[in-house]
């Protein structure tokens, strides 16, 4: 257990990488759940790093997962209990963001490859999809504005459906779990309708994403009345034009 990662000023919150599903001894947090945080890296693997004939483009379901495997850096948390405290939720999220945002790497293309994955394994079905949805929908606006991303994954699966089919819902997941990762300018898509995510978006790329996006991005702003700012030297992660993420 000597690779684990632990939270310098909370120590009981940890992130594990698959390695560390396998080691002996395993970590006490993982005691009868482990078997769920194994099927979520069998997940990633078979299905997120997979095409599905129902997504509606070709590619992988989310383009980003393989290389975060291969970097190690596709990190797995765990927040234990068979019931939810909502603002004691936000909290614990707010940990893992301070800390993902201090994670390396810190710039550039190989940290679009970094995410932190908190699972609630011991929620019951019907509390954990509740939760999941309430919480991403309430905590997302304040994400964004920081440049980032909250996914979520439940059995349910979460009603949003794919970007490019929208009967097809690619958010099921074998946990709930609520995942982190930095924006990319290709998330526009799943921001432009909301004026305050939007304006997060426009914060941190403004013009410095894709050509091929720069055309929504103005109608979007137009839309919403949101000023477009200038083009940046200063961006910290670079753009993929493919990444249209697991939507």
């Amino acid at each position: 257990m000597s690779g684990l990662l632990t939270q310098p000023h909370f120590p009981e919150q940890i992130l594990f990488t698959d390695p560390d599903l396998h080691a002996e001894p395993l970590h006490p947090l993982l005691t009868g759940i482990v078997d769920q945080l194994r099927a979520v890296v069998d997940w990633a693997r078979e299905y997120l790093c997979e095409p599905h004939p129902e997504l509606g483009r070709k590619g992988p379901v989310c383009p980003f997962v393989q290389g975060s495997l291969d970097r190690d850096t596709f990190y797995l948390a765990v927040h234990r209990g068979d019931t939810v405290d909502e603002a004691g939720l936000d909290e614990v999220l707010a940990v893992y963001r301070d800390w993902f945002r201090r994670l390396e790497p810190l710039a550039g293309l190989p940290a679009q490859f970094k995410t932190i994955l908190l699972t609630l394994p011991d929620l019951p079905p019907d509390v954990a999809r509740e939760a999941v949805d309430r919480t991403q929908a309430r905590l997302k606006p304040d994400y964004t504005e920081q440049g980032l991303m909250l996914g979520e994954f439940h059995d349910g699966p979460p009603a949003k459906g794919g970007l490019w089919n929208t009967a097809f819902r690619p958010l099921r997941g074998p946990v709930p779990m609520l995942v982190v990762r930095h924006m990319v300018a290709s998330d526009l898509p799943f921001l432009a309708d909301d004026p305050v995510t939007l304006a997060g978006y426009l914060r941190h790329f403004g013009q410095n994403g894709p050509a091929s996006l720069r055309r929504q991005v103005a109608v979007a702003a137009q839309r919403h009345g949101l000023p477009i700012p200038g083009i940046s030297t200063d961006v910290q992660i670079l753009h993929d034009t493919t990444n249209q993420g697991v939507r």
